[in-house]
């Protein structure tokens, strides 16, 4: 079995072209403004291991994390809270309808099945520590910043244009869970959640705060980080992540500007941007790239040593 840091530079490479074409079967999120003139080609990469860094493509990008923080704000209120008050707010259970289905939410009983679709997500931002959603988004990316080493930022362009698109289906989704009994205040609980998940950065924050759960660290209990790779491996790419999860077999997170995180646990973080979704909205060339990286390396978490 080759380790994540043996990947050579010609490898990464081809992969990467590989990549680019397979990204070219897919459609670049059009529902968010901002999101809808991203260039479909552009393509970064960078792998974190604890030998180093390797990058390529067009690092200069940057980009809204959208639903690719929901790993990290469940961290945060692990660390803050702990998980038997995480956990009677929001399952763990996999979701077999999109990430912002209500029917499934309302065929719960308003209880969200698990931080990586919408509903939990939602339900997570009402609890963030805060007065309001400014401030528990201030709040929230000084933390990953301070704890990763990484640079986000709230684009507010972005913002913006998420509030101008204004989704219906999360307003109904945080009404619903308010009637529910799992969101305090649907206002602030929406407005935190939309704004966090425009925290933006480069392709290397990314692959910085994917370290946080790669690697053993004084700052976060191993135990919630060990949660947040299960949940992503069984749910962070919604109903693909069981196909994934034999395919790849890594905790991976998607979110529709095109991010992707994937944790090789012990070895590093591998984080990629390409534009292109699939019908269930998770980035084609990304995933693409994951994957040949994962069977010529043996990544599997399952793979037999």
């Amino acid at each position: 079995m080759r380790k994540l840091e043996t990947l050579t530079t010609s490898e990464l490479l081809t992969w990467i072209q590989q990549a680019k074409v397979q990204a070219s079967q897919g459609q670049v999120a059009e529902r968010i403004p901002s999101l809808a003139v991203a260039n479909s080609s552009w393509f970064a990469v960078q792998i974190c291991c604890a030998s180093g860094e390797t990058v390529a493509g067009d690092m200069a990008c940057v980009f809204p994390l959208m639903s690719a923080i929901k790993p990290f704000s469940l961290l945060y209120l692990l660390e803050d809270l702990g998980v038997e008050k995480v956990f009677s707010w929001v399952g763990v259970e996999p979701s077999l309808d999109a990430f912002n289905s209500i029917e499934q939410l309302m065929a719960d009983g308003g209880y969200p099945r698990n931080p990586m679709i919408n509903s939990g997500a939602i339900t997570i931002a009402d609890k963030l520590p805060g007065n309001n959603a400014s401030d528990r988004t201030q709040k929230f990316c000084q933390w990953l910043n301070q704890i990763a080493g990484c640079q986000l930022k709230l684009d507010e362009v972005t913002l913006a244009s998420v509030r101008s698109a204004g989704s219906q289906t999360n307003r109904d989704i945080t009404h619903y869970l308010a009637e529910a009994g799992y969101v305090n205040n649907p206002v602030i609980a929406l407005d935190t959640y939309e704004q966090i998940c425009c925290l933006s950065g480069t392709v290397t924050d990314l692959a910085y705060l994917g370290k946080i759960l790669a690697f053993a660290s004084e700052l976060i209990s191993s135990k919630h980080s060990q949660i947040v790779n299960a949940l992503m491996l069984t749910c962070g790419l919604y109903e693909a992540s069981f196909q994934y999860a034999v395919q790849i077999g890594l905790p991976m997170k998607s979110g529709i500007s095109g991010t992707l995180l994937a944790i090789v646990p012990g070895e590093g973080a591998i984080a990629c941007y390409s534009p292109p979704l699939d019908h269930v909205g998770n980035p084609v060339g990304a995933i693409a790239f994951v994957e040949v990286l994962s069977q010529h390396l043996q990544l599997s978490i399952f793979a037999n040593s």
